[in-house]
């Protein structure tokens, strides 16, 4: 049975996200880093006894904490929780710097080690500071950008700046972070709409907020793409489509296009991706979403209704529609599958009066277009829809129709 303060330390902590900080944070430190290091603790009092520690490191436990921040085999809550502790350590900083951290990505301490390099001035974290700004999601660009912006409060943005200047500016991720860096230092940055790269080209426009300048660059923008930025940026601002309207008109209307695409299609595509689409989209589709008018989506319940009686009607026995998430037991998705015959499947999609299948049943197809729906054959269904990026199982890339009217996420 425990006594002391370990009893103490365990009824302040009795269970995950029931934890008494301030209790915590009246006990000796010397007590509370036992209580950290101690393997045989849950990882959450561990966690929660070293968030405790902030601000009053025992120099009789600092070796041992350390070797616990090093240990790939303890538990990497209290690892990323005590490397905060000991951001400010220099000891750590070969340890920060060596390539095995790279592959602890899938513990989640790559954005801790990452700030505790640059808390530390470490200019050669510039390359990974990059990498971790230009990613897709929102959070590791919120991070990459505060991990920029911590070397340039440790050393100035001129000499970041100089540090820069010794990466290949041919990389993308590269030439985003000196754009980042320009809008800190308060210059001008619509010029960066001008990048051959989209994603380049979409995080100079995430960082605009001057709707004035956006308004005057519309006029003397260099090229269609760049006019097609500063619209699409002076949306983002105003929510006001008007402008963006006006560019598009202006411009003659541009959009990618896509050999095989259906209109319909095409509409039902732009309407239900683009809003939450990847960052290296063409701006063309973006512009496409704000100026046209979103499609009418079918009554569900209805094409489930014609579909089940046509294919009753051709003999082919279909059992009730179920949705593609509870189909496959995950996610979310734009598509019910109906079963029918001997465990063949038929896709009917959310988005319009679209079916398909894998095996290409004439049977099915038959009964379904005559009830009105338009089958996705093969063929139209591998055709790749480009320069859209659509989140797909982890990944954001262009896909082909019938992924996109049968997505699953």
């Amino acid at each position: 049975m425990s006594t002391g303060p370990r009893r103490d330390i365990r009824a302040l902590s009795p269970e995950a996200g029931r934890i008494n900080g301030d209790g915590l944070r009246a006990y000796a430190a010397e007590e509370l880093a036992d209580c950290a290091l101690d393997q045989a603790e849950p990882s959450w009092r561990r966690r929660a006894c070293a968030e405790a520690l902030h601000g009053r490191v025992p120099q009789t436990h600092l070796e041992a904490l350390l070797a616990c921040v090093r240990d790939p085999h303890d538990a990497h809550e209290v690892r990323v929780q005590l490397l905060g502790l000991l951001s400010d350590r220099e000891e750590l900083l070969p340890w920060l710097r060596h390539e095995d951290r790279r592959a602890e990505r899938g513990y989640r301490i790559e954005q801790p080690v990452l700030r505790a390099r640059t808390r530390l001035g470490d200019l050669t974290a510039l390359t990974a500071v990059a990498d971790l700004a230009f990613r897709p999601g929102w959070r590791d660009r919120m991070a990459g950008g505060e991990c920029l912006e911590t070397l340039v409060d440790r050393h100035g943005a001129a000499a970041v700046a100089d540090a820069l200047d010794g990466l290949d500016e041919s990389e993308p991720a590269v030439r985003a972070l000196r754009i980042r860096l320009r809008d800190l230092r308060g210059e001008d940055i619509t010029d960066a709409l001008t990048d051959p790269d989209p994603e380049v080209a979409y995080a100079a426009q995430d960082l605009m907020a001057d709707t004035d300048r956006l308004r005057a660059y519309l006029a003397e923008a260099p090229t269609v793409d760049a006019a097609l930025w500063a619209a699409y940026a002076l949306y983002r601002l105003t929510e006001d489509p008007a402008p963006a309207r006006a560019a598009y008109e202006a411009l003659g209307r541009p959009r990618v296009e896509v050999e095989g695409l259906d209109e319909d299609v095409r509409r039902a595509i732009v309407h239900e991706y683009v809003p939450h689409c990847g960052n290296g989209t063409d701006p063309r589709w973006r512009l496409e979403a704000i100026c046209t008018d979103p499609p009418t989506r079918p009554d569900q319940e209805a094409q489930h209704r014609r579909a089940s009686a046509a294919l009753t009607a051709a003999g082919l026995a279909p059992k009730p529609p179920v949705h593609c998430g509870e189909a496959h037991q995950q996610g979310d998705g734009t598509y019910h599958v109906i079963e029918y015959a001997d465990g063949r499947e038929v896709s009917i999609s959310t988005l319009g009066p679209w079916a398909g299948d894998f095996e290409g049943d004439p049977r099915a197809r038959t009964a379904l277009e005559s009830a009105g729906f338009h089958w996705i054959d093969a063929a139209t269904g591998a055709t790749h829809v480009t320069g859209l990026n659509v989140y797909y199982f982890g990944s954001r890339q262009p896909m082909d129709i019938h992924t996109l009217l049968y997505w699953q996420g």
